[in-house]
């Protein structure tokens, strides 16, 4: 690949690691550049969770600052998503990706419905839950993440804000705990399995790691309006995106 299309790789992965630290969504971007650019299926997912990782991760430790996080439930949620995204990308190998598309259709258009529907909550509002809702959450969505990937930040964001009743700014600090772990998880995974273009995978990784910092920023100043906003728009776009490849391609 020459050295044009990896620089524009990059700055696609800047604009995307900014949307992800927000909304979640970022796949929606990355994913298809890379297929764009001739990768094929399998290691163009690789070569994504190769990038992604290093957004999530700089969002992550912005919002470890700030009393958004919860931090009594996060490293449970962290432990589990790593494992249910080492079997997700382990049935990933044994399944044809085309089976999770319809499912993952219906889940998307269901949340962008709720993200409208749904009016943001105060801080105030929000709930403890048994342990085990944290970690029952964190392996399924975990392993969406290593299965497929795209939409895994707005699914965990609605699943706080409804389940949890927390802000929306909140929910998105600690969705990022669930999809940083989650990346990192399938990000190993696909290493040791050499399916990782390296030198797109870095290059790309260094546009996360300032859009996921500008990101997480962007929350912490504008708070649960601005998360509300791009979650609905990134749920459509997201739907929009999977209908086109299960009906048209």
């Amino acid at each position: 690949m020459d050295t044009t299309t990896i620089a524009l790789l990059g700055l696609a992965a800047l604009f995307a690691g900014c949307i992800d630290a927000v909304a979640g969504g970022g796949g929606l971007i990355t994913l298809p550049a890379l297929l764009a650019a001739g990768l094929p299926p399998m290691e163009a997912l690789a070569t994504n969770k190769g990038q992604s990782t290093w957004g999530s991760t700089a969002a992550l430790v912005r919002f470890a600052g700030t009393p958004l996080l919860d931090r009594g439930m996060a490293p449970w949620a962290f432990a589990a998503a790593i494992a249910g995204s080492v079997g997700g990308v382990l049935m990933l190998r044994a399944l044809p990706n085309e089976a999770l598309r319809p499912l993952v259709l219906i889940l998307l258009l269901g949340a962008a419905l709720l993200v409208a529907a749904v009016r943001p909550k105060p801080r105030t509002a929000a709930v403890r839950r048994p342990l085990w809702w944290s970690l029952a959450t964190a392996v399924g969505i975990g392993a969406y993440d290593g299965f497929f990937g795209p939409g895994t930040g707005t699914l965990m964001i609605l699943v706080f804000v409804l389940l949890w009743h927390q802000a929306y700014d909140a929910a998105s600090a600690n969705a990022k705990v669930v999809n940083c772990a989650s990346n990192w998880g399938a990000l190993l995974l696909f290493a040791g399995m050499g399916l990782i273009h390296w030198p797109i995978a870095l290059t790309m990784g260094a546009g996360q790691l300032f859009g996921g910092w500008i990101g997480a920023h962007l929350v912490i100043r504008r708070g649960q309006k601005l998360v509300c906003i791009l979650a609905a728009a990134v749920s459509l776009a997201l739907a929009a995106r999977i209908a086109w490849q299960v009906f048209v391609d």
